[in-house]
């Protein structure tokens, strides 16, 4: 019973923990509020601050480029260094004091507009401003509607307080010179080819998994009943008792659940709740490893003989030698990881825990046909569209995105995701996909390819391979999207939903075999294990007649 509830635990944490894809950051930021008038119509774009001290190399700093002004360079070998200055005065509401000669003016924000700014420092002879926001984040640099003569012909950046206030002890240390430019990030990063295969390559594994657990179990059910034993209760065609099917109810209810699930991760997003996660992520994890351990070591005729040796454990009941070795290996890992996950290469770790976890889950969690599937995937797709879209509209901002970005701590994100870090990206960030969006298709897939061996299908007259290429296309899809949309978050299965379901709906139909996945979720089968009784076989009609 505990090994079930530490396994029923994983499996609501991978279902409820749903995020969307999305990117390190976004460069290019749309603002419909924002207005966009002549000479004021620029795209809030981040940028790079480069400085040097003496000549030196120093820090790199991130803001935002204003809706007014030239288009900032994207390309650093075109962009020049230039000599940084402190405006004085400093709010550069006025002209300044000194003479500036094609220097960039620090100043601060307040006292007057951006534009009044801006337009002092150019008639100064400044070639671009910084400005020094008065809080830690950015702000974006609009106008008035009601502004004129806004021919601005110098570049204006805004910077967060604490990386204006490192600017100002620099220029007290020497000569300063900044560079700025906002890079163009890559339509196809390696980041994103390597998560969908990742992706798929887990749901193919899984599937295989649990097809085979259910092809043996059959096996184990049919020898059974040629040996004319009776077949234990809680042993179910197509499955084993170690198993859990979704129901309708359950299905419908994901919604409701993940929802409140999210709420509570967006309204208590802290450090310490952060930290309450990666203690129910590691936990989880540590039982995907184990089982994942146990299940490729008892393949080996070296390990088998503790596979299938068991001893009891209190709390735990029987628990085999081979599960004890393992044990101690997997809580180190996952401890290890909680540790140091804040390192550049802890992506690894949590990318091997979370994969673990959801080729257990969708091996321990199935389901037992069409119906519930549909109902299922498309609850979710609901669910997708309205927490990454449509929550917008009542909480100012995407809820999904800010859970899993962790906008509102100093994580890196919340850990029921995948990620791998966007390598040939200038902004650098990473490519992610939450749990979600690989287990919940899974489920459909693997019931696809239980379905196929329990018929004997072949792989192309059959609806796995099928059901893989829909997800693997769907999910390229998201992709290609996200990279349209400039790097905003996707809500996955906006796309991999209509794919999988519409793929199977439309083999099913053309086969004829729609009313059998869409009820039983079976094939026809013949029991050969029960001889026909004198009234229905041919011999006995025969002398009837």
């Amino acid at each position: 019973m505990a090994r079930r509830a530490l396994e029923l635990a994983a499996v609501l944490l991978a279902l409820a923990a749903l995020a969307a894809v999305a990117a390190g950051g976004d460069i290019v930021h749309q603002d419909d509020e924002a207005p966009k008038i002549p000479g004021c119509s620029n795209d809030f774009v981040l940028v790079k601050v480069q400085t040097w001290i003496n000549k030196k190399d120093k820090d790199e700093f991130v803001g935002v480029g204003a809706r007014f002004g030239p288009k900032i360079e994207s390309k650093e070998k075109h962009a020049n260094w230039t000599n940084l200055l402190l405006a004085d005065p400093s709010d550069c509401c006025t002209p300044p004091r000194e003479k500036v000669a094609g220097d960039i003016l620090l100043v601060e924000r307040g006292n007057c507009k951006f534009t009044t700014k801006a337009k002092v420092a150019e008639s100064a002879g400044a070639s671009a401003i910084i400005i020094i926001n008065d809080k830690h984040e950015l702000y974006k640099m609009v106008c008035e509607t009601n502004e004129t003569n806004l021919d601005i012909g110098i570049h204006a950046v805004l910077l967060p307080k604490d990386a204006g206030s490192s600017l100002q002890r620099s220029l007290s240390s020497g000569e300063v010179l900044v560079e700025l430019y906002s890079p163009d990030r890559p339509l196809v990063d390696t980041a994103e080819v390597f998560l969908w295969l990742m992706a798929v390559g887990t749901i193919l594994c899984a599937s295989y998994w649990s097809a085979w657990s259910a092809r043996e179990a059959d096996i184990e059910q049919e020898k059974l009943l040629k040996d004319g034993r009776e077949v234990a209760p809680n042993f179910e065609p197509g499955g084993s008792s170690g198993m859990v099917d979704i129901n309708m109810v359950s299905a419908i209810l994901f919604v409701v659940i993940a929802s409140c699930f999210l709420i509570t991760l967006y309204k208590l997003m802290s450090h310490w709740f952060v930290e309450l996660l990666v203690v129910i992520f590691c936990i989880g994890g540590v039982e995907g490893l184990q089982t994942c351990l146990v299940a490729l070591l008892s393949m080996s005729r070296r390990f088998k003989p503790a596979a299938e040796s068991y001893v009891k454990v209190p709390f735990f009941g029987a628990v085999s030698y081979l599960t004890l070795a393992v044990c101690p290996f997997c809580i180190l890992f996952a401890v290890l990881w909680g540790v140091y996950r804040r390192l550049p290469y802890a992506w690894i770790g949590q990318d091997i825990l979370g994969i673990t976890l959801i080729v257990t889950v969708i091996q321990i969690v199935r389901i037992p046909n069409l119906k519930v599937g549909s109902a299922l995937l498309g609850c979710a797709f609901l669910y997708d569209i309205f927490w990454v879209f449509i929550s917008k509209m009542l909480f100012h901002e995407s809820v999904m995105i800010v859970v899993a970005r962790g906008d509102k701590t100093d994580e890196d994100g919340v850990p029921m995701l995948l990620k791998i870090p966007r390598m040939f990206d200038p902004w650098g960030g990473y490519s992610i996909i939450g749990f979600g969006d690989i287990l919940l298709p899974g489920l459909l897939v693997a019931f696809a390819l239980r379905y196929d061996w329990a018929a004997k299908k072949t792989l192309q007259s059959g609806y796995f391979l099928w059901s893989m290429v829909a997800y693997g296309s769907g999910l390229l899809i998201t992709y290609v999207a996200l990279n349209l949309m400039d790097g905003h978050g996707q809500p996955a299965l906006l796309y991999i939903v209509p794919f999988t379901i519409g793929t199977f709906l439309a083999l099913g139909m053309k086969r004829g075999e729609l009313r059998n996945l869409w009820t039983k979720g079976q094939p026809e089968r013949v029991c050969t294990h029960m001889h026909p009784s004198p009234k229905d076989s041919p011999v006995a009609v025969s002398s009837l007649s």
